[in-house]
């Protein structure tokens, strides 16, 4: 019998994952170069999003994680739009800051469309990979499916990105660069990550399990 005060940890997880991608799509409207190294702001916390949506898939399943990744799908989507309103509306006398505005949150259709897609297909591809691998395993070998999924979500996610965000901004040179970069990085940040993912897979089941 689960005690009265517990609720579900779905809507909390389902809540952080969307502010983490709303968060880092607005970080990624700034392009980074650490040396020769080029990224973006959304490098900082979007990784973090595969460690939720794999939570979500091992521990609710794919049907519960594909519905919180057209849930962000849909935000990504909205955000886009409410920053176009705001920046086709005029501006109050007096306030000088449209360009400053424009050119951080201002809407860029190449942007956001790289954005949510890549996003889309990538979260949507990690939680497939999860679940298939689990099947295959007979649900063992946690490490191989955490990783497994990163591999492939990571590459979907980075490669549809960008390819739509760099066309005729970045040189092929730059395009393979921005590419490497951003996949290596995201994945071995997973893989360091491994054990906290563990940890919170399990502090989660077992939260779930005594619901039931």
């Amino acid at each position: 019998m689960s005690s009265p005060h517990l609720r579900s940890w779905y809507p909390i997880i389902a809540a952080v994952f969307c502010s983490l991608l709303l968060v880092s799509n607005i970080g990624a409207a700034k392009f980074i170069d650490f040396g020769p190294i080029k990224t973006d702001g959304g490098a900082f916390l979007f990784p973090l999003t595969y460690i939720l949506g794999d939570v979500m898939t091992e521990v609710f399943g794919f049907k519960a994680a594909r519905r919180i990744i057209y849930t962000g799908f849909a935000l990504g989507a909205l955000a886009g739009l409410t920053f176009w309103l705001v920046q086709i509306s005029p501006a109050a006398e007096g306030w000088e800051n449209q360009a400053a505005f424009e050119a951080i949150l201002g809407f860029v259709p190449q942007i956001v469309a790289a954005s949510i897609l890549a996003f889309l297909l990538g979260q949507l591809s990690n939680s497939w990979t999860l679940v298939w691998i689990k099947k295959q395993t007979d649900g063992k070998r946690l490490w191989a499916r955490v990783i497994g999924s990163t591999i492939v979500g990571e590459f979907v996610d980075t490669f549809v990105f960008t390819l739509i965000a760099s066309l005729g901004r970045l040189n092929f040179a730059e395009f393979l660069n921005y590419l490497a970069t951003g996949y290596v990085y995201k994945t071995l940040f997973e893989v360091i990550l491994l054990p906290i993912t563990y940890r919170v897979i399990r502090t989660v089941k077992r939260h779930e399990e005594q619901l039931a």
